[in-house]
């Protein structure tokens, strides 16, 4: 799994067992992979890459993860594996125009790691006029029941919950794509416990602009890519002559602000996971509009490898031709079975 947020490739060795329709799992090895500061470089710039230049960044990276993935099968000594399911990274994501992109998923990975590869989970999506995001919303059903609403905090934020017997999830705000922007301003890579962020102050002026933003009236189901905060956010807080400090501030207020919002209900237990769960001041914002909810950290695993732990459940339930996507999330025709399968043949 590889996010927005481009802190690396997330790594997670995953067993499932499932009895009488009731799914558990077990983390075992897993890991992040840092970029080298050329691929974040790349991947940042790639938005506006041409069709010949996505075309040989898609190779290049398809032969990077494959490199990853075969170097963490063979650091753990993982034999007998059902499938590799992998993301790969997004780098367009256009679905109001029929139109997805996750590169790292050709078919020549499955030879480069000589292993089965489950992956390409967004474009039938689209296909079906699906918004192709987000995914995860099925695992929280599957895997985390318990839980009244589940929320990611990573390079952007998305919620799932139940309502009316249907899942439904949605992307609520860009999170760690635009703190870590201005963190990097400072020469970090991210703001930690969000300790620079709370020595700002908000500015009322730039928190409204960012509160009435358009996407922020639009009804559910709806996503969001990286054009959004290139395009609109970031030269939106631009405009500002304020400090990177109370950029980061006010950010952080908009983003607790919207999170709070976006919730069906002010009470229950939220499960809070992704890099953002990491953010000490941002969770104190949360808790600040949602003081009857209880916000429940969970260990670090699952906090870090959540996502990669879904995509390997949509993997499996792939392998089983089993519905993977849901349209009450997505705003697809119908609930699918999404994703391709490449085989490895030696």
């Amino acid at each position: 799994m590889s996010g927005t947020s481009l802190d690396g490739v997330d790594l997670a060795h995953i067993h499932f067992s499932v009895e009488n329709g009731k799914w558990t799992f077990q983390i075992f090895e897993s890991e992040t992979i840092s970029y080298s500061d050329q691929w974040v470089d790349q991947l940042k710039k790639a938005v506006d890459f041409s069709k010949a230049d996505l075309k040989k960044l898609n190779e290049n990276y398809t032969t990077l993860l494959a490199e990853i993935i075969s170097d963490f099968i063979q650091k753990h000594q993982l034999e007998h594996l059902d499938a590799v399911c992998s993301h790969g990274h997004t780098i367009l994501h256009q679905p109001q125009n029929g139109f997805t992109l996750q590169i790292g998923n050709l078919p020549a990975i499955a030879q480069l790691t000589h292993q089965k590869v489950v992956c390409d989970f967004r474009v039938q999506d689209v296909q079906l006029g699906g918004q192709g995001a987000p995914l995860v919303p099925i695992g929280d059903r599957i895997l985390f029941s318990e839980f009244d609403c589940c929320l990611n905090l990573g390079g952007f934020s998305n919620v799932s919950f139940e309502e009316g017997g249907k899942r439904i999830a949605f992307d609520i705000s860009p999170v760690n794509t635009v703190l870590n922007f201005y963190a990097d301003k400072l020469g970090l890579k991210y703001d930690d416990k969000g300790r620079i962020t709370r020595t700002g102050t908000i500015s009322e002026e730039l928190l409204s602009e960012l509160n009435a933003l358009d996407f922020y009236q639009k009804a559910y189901p709806k996503s969001l890519g990286f054009e959004f905060v290139k395009g609109t956010v970031l030269p939106l807080i631009e405009k500002h002559s304020i400090s990177i400090e109370d950029k980061l501030r006010t950010f952080t207020e908009h983003v607790a602000f919207q999170m709070a919002a976006a919730l069906p209900s002010e009470q229950g237990k939220l499960l809070v996971t992704g890099g953002g769960a990491y953010n000490d001041f941002l969770i104190e914002r949360m808790r600040f509009y949602l003081p009857q909810m209880q916000i429940i950290i969970p260990d670090a695993k699952t906090i870090e490898f959540k996502e990669a732990l879904i995509f390997a459940l949509l993997g499996v339930l792939k392998l089983r031709n089993e519905i993977n996507v849901l349209a009450s999330v997505t705003g697809a025709k119908h609930d699918h079975c999404s994703g391709k399968i490449h085989e490895f043949s030696s």
